[in-house]
């Protein structure tokens, strides 16, 4: 479309993933096996949590939180992926686009407000065992969740917007199989500074803040079960935080790699792998990662399924 001599894109090509053709129908198996699992397992967290009484509690309405987090965070991304490969169009209108992005940015900022709030209900629970049902109330966890996702929506509504008023001229081309706020700023004509502004300053948010929140909570919990000679309980409560810590490792390692530490030579295929981790792998695993580690959710699984063969 042409304005004021000047050409306005009303579209974007998405680049893709860089799989030969003759894999493309395998990787194709690959990715859509993972999306499913993704769905499948989070929808069985989700689940339990609601059918489980013993499950009521704080830890797991963040638990349950987060899974659907990671369902929206993968479904956002991986049907426009599993489309893509198997057409010749890779094209996204500029409103798709721009939902995509803001919907990514909601779901991705939120894990981390939600990580950040779980490393608080570990902390309290393993600093102040015999407060923590007073301080852990109903009405605080609805509060937080509040807060967490309002703060998120209006913190990814911010950016939507402020990209919203660029022009995007000739090159049209996202280097991603998504639509990325960094590979969007860089295909601009129009000045960026502003939103290159508004990231870093808010950009401590979602991610600075957050993660040295989280830091600073294990600190105190390892200084407190120090002080404690028991090697059984020092072995419960790193087997209690050992799900959250693999969560927390596996979402900011692909952050950092991802968009702090991004490719020197502008490899694409590195930051190709890691957007894959972050957005396809990640939610796939943490499911696992909880389910496995977890006695209370293989119980509720099997309660479950025993109600289940009994009632048949």
């Amino acid at each position: 479309m042409i304005m004021n001599n000047k050409t306005v894109i009303s579209q974007f090509l998405l680049l893709g993933l860089p799989i030969p053709p003759e894999h493309q129908h395998l990787f194709y198996a690959l990715f859509l096996a993972m999306y499913l699992i993704t769905v499948l397992g989070n929808l069985v967290i989700i689940i339990l949590i609601i059918l489980d009484s013993h499950l009521h509690m704080p830890m797991y309405l963040f638990l349950s939180n987060l899974s659907f987090s990671d369902l929206c965070f993968s479904s956002v991304t991986m049907p426009k992926l599993l489309q893509n490969m198997q057409s010749e169009d890779t094209s996204i209108p500029y409103a798709g686009c721009l939902t995509q992005m803001y919907f990514l940015m909601v779901f991705g900022d939120m894990e981390s407000f939600l990580l950040v709030v779980m490393a608080y209900d570990r902390y309290v629970a393993i600093c102040f065992p015999l407060h923590y049902t007073s301080i852990m109330s109903p009405k605080l966890c609805v509060c937080l969740m509040v807060f967490c996702w309002v703060l998120t929506i209006l913190y990814s509504m911010l950016h939507t917007l402020l990209l919203a008023r660029l022009s995007f001229c000739e090159n049209n081309l996202i280097p991603q199989f998504f639509c990325d706020i960094s590979a969007l700023l860089k295909l601009a004509c129009s000045d960026t500074y502003i939103n290159e502004l508004m990231i870093f300053i808010m950009g401590g948010l979602v991610s600075v803040i957050p993660f040295s929140l989280i830091i600073v909570s294990y600190v105190k919990i390892v200084c407190s079960i120090l002080k404690v000679s028991s090697a059984r309980v020092i072995h419960k409560v790193f087997s209690t935080c050992g799900s959250h810590l693999s969560v927390v490792s596996l979402f900011y390692g692909t952050i950092i790699a991802l968009y702090i530490f991004p490719s020197a030579n502008n490899s694409t295929v590195k930051d190709t792998v890691m957007a894959v981790m972050c957005t396809v792998v990640t939610p796939m695993l943490n499911p696992f990662i909880y389910s496995l580690r977890n006695r209370d959710m293989k119980e509720a699984l099997k309660n479950v399924l025993c109600k289940k063969k009994i009632s048949l």
